[in-house]
């Protein structure tokens, strides 16, 4: 009988294989390992949480016309495939759809521990000196401004102006990488996300003095 977590791997693997490289499989296996530490410190369901971890960007909207409905199709197609109980497929198909911070509004009340701990893992490889490169990264794919001393970043943006955002790199920062470190749900998350937060305020003070050439 083969192993689902192994053959998810293999799976994910070939799919995301040319991604762009923050949504990539060496992102997706950044967050699996994340979400498997984290659930060390929670009382959780570990199959469901690697299962979510491994396929939570398997189609990410953003690559796919903002498509939302076609990860969670390929996800369960592919744990059919691998016999996965239907109760688990249920669970996992439920953080996909519910992990992203655009969505955050939309989420019911009383998530999952499952959806917590893959959720925090996520959002921690979103920031620190990962998420300043990931987020460089995807400014330079978008071909956005990296910096504009005139453009303010935008606060508390609707799901909708989120998707359509194409403001600076810096300002996403402020848009949503500094706010992640409070959005964390469980101790651990909470733990590593202080110093990874403590890396980008640095990251920052040190652009905006060499920006202004001081």
């Amino acid at each position: 009988m083969s192993n689902p977590i192994e053959s998810t791997i293999q799976f994910v693997k070939q799919k995301l294989e040319g991604a762009e490289a923050g949504h990539d499989w060496f992102h997706i296996e950044r967050v699996w390992k994340l979400s498997k530490k984290i659930a060390q410190t929670e009382n959780c369901n570990l199959e469901v949480v690697e299962l979510s971890a491994l396929l939570h960007d398997i189609a990410d909207p953003k690559f796919h016309d903002g498509d939302e409905t076609l990860a969670l199709k390929i996800s369960r197609e592919l744990l059919q495939s691998l016999k996965v109980h239907e109760n688990v497929i249920q669970q996992v198909l439920f953080v996909i759809k519910n992990i992203s911070f655009k969505n955050r509004e939309e989420a019911p009340q009383n998530l999952p521990i499952e959806l917590k701990i893959v959720q925090d893992a996520d959002r921690i490889d979103a920031i620190g000196a990962i998420g300043v490169a990931r987020t460089f990264n995807f400014g330079g794919f978008k071909n956005n401004v990296m910096y504009h001393p005139d453009i303010e970043p935008k606060l508390n943006m609707s799901k909708e102006e989120y998707k359509k955002s194409n403001g600076t790199t810096i300002n996403h920062f402020y848009e949503k990488l500094l706010l992640l470190k409070d959005l964390m749900n469980t101790s651990e998350g909470k733990k590593i996300a202080v110093e990874r937060h403590q890396f980008m305020l640095s990251f920052l003070d040190q652009f905006y003095k060499e920006w202004n050439v001081d």
